[in-house]
């Protein structure tokens, strides 16, 4: 009887030494497939968050995507005091190099954009990739309209067109057009009236769009708040907002000071004190020189 016993605790021992044994084994097996899937769980995540930033471009800077008003931003954004705008990969929205309007006050009013000589059925394309926010008719405003939001944080509004070619979130590359030249709304003659908004804030276009020489002043612009603290434009090409009043020009090829100069408006002497250079100073392709 005795003997019986201990053979039953013995086999009843052995038996749990060996699940114990296929426990740990099962264990070591799943770690790695724990593992696996913890990575695929990541890269799935990674991709929604990838899907979702394609979706609302400048996904982290704007509190909402609102298809109703150009305007549609209030005490609920939270604007930086300084923010880096990628000017890369843009396109001149259009080939018109005459500036009939230009941005700040006007009769009473302020004049949020610059408004560009184009005539009935001139192609305006989108200024950089990004996702179409609206597409709209207002009768005493903007007459049809497109507002894109761009990934580097800018939304751009383009008014008075004969004709909209796009729908609202509808996403779009640089360059795609998007709509016709034209003289709806409140206009007083065929013109496309273009904005540069971030956050709502508008910003001269004139201070990242050189339109009389189809460019960008630079590879980048830098917005600053107003009473937020003031930066030189670096080497990079990196032009800063200032309180508005200041402006670039980026040198191209033949480029010379006196050409400079008459193009903008100013002397010779005013860009070289402004610059800290002389009138024998070799200027070079892609530098950026402050004008006013």
């Amino acid at each position: 009887m005795i003997l019986k016993c201990i053979r039953t605790i013995a086999v009843a021992a052995l038996a749990f030494t060996s699940l114990s044994s296929f426990g740990q084994d099962l264990i070591a097996r799943q770690a790695p497939v724990d593992k696996k899937m913890r990575a695929i769980d990541s890269v799935a995540l990674q991709r929604q968050i990838k899907l979702e930033q394609s979706q609302y471009p400048a996904y982290s800077l704007y509190p909402n995507w609102d298809n109703r008003y150009v305007h549609a931003y209030g005490k609920d954004v939270v604007i930086p005091d300084t923010f880096r705008i990628d000017l890369t990969g843009f396109c001149m929205p259009t080939d018109s190099r005459k500036i009939t309007s230009k941005f700040g006050p006007r009769r009473r009013r302020m004049h949020n954009g610059l408004d560009l000589k184009v005539y009935i059925g001139d192609t305006i394309r989108a200024a950089f990739d990004g996702k179409v926010r609206i597409v709209r008719y207002e009768r005493r405003g903007y007459g049809k309209y497109v507002v894109i939001r761009h990934e580097n944080g800018l939304e751009t509004v383009y008014g008075h067109l004969s004709k909209q070619l796009v729908e609202e979130n509808q996403l779009v590359r640089a360059g795609e057009v998007i709509g016709l030249g034209g003289n709806t709304g409140r206009s007083t003659g065929s013109h496309l009236h273009f904005e540069t908004r971030f956050l709502g804030q508008a910003i001269n276009p004139a201070l990242m769009f050189d339109f009389p020489n189809q460019d960008v002043v630079a590879d980048s612009w830098v917005y600053r708040k107003r009473g937020a603290s003031r930066s030189l434009a670096s080497k990079g090409g990196t032009v800063n907002s200032g309180n508005g009043d200041i402006r670039y020009y980026k040198v191209r090829s033949g480029d010379t000071l006196s050409r400079i100069a008459k193009t903008q408006g100013v002397t010779i002497d005013q860009l070289c004190r402004l610059n800290r250079i002389t009138r024998k100073t070799i200027l070079r392709p892609g530098q950026v020189l402050r004008y006013s």
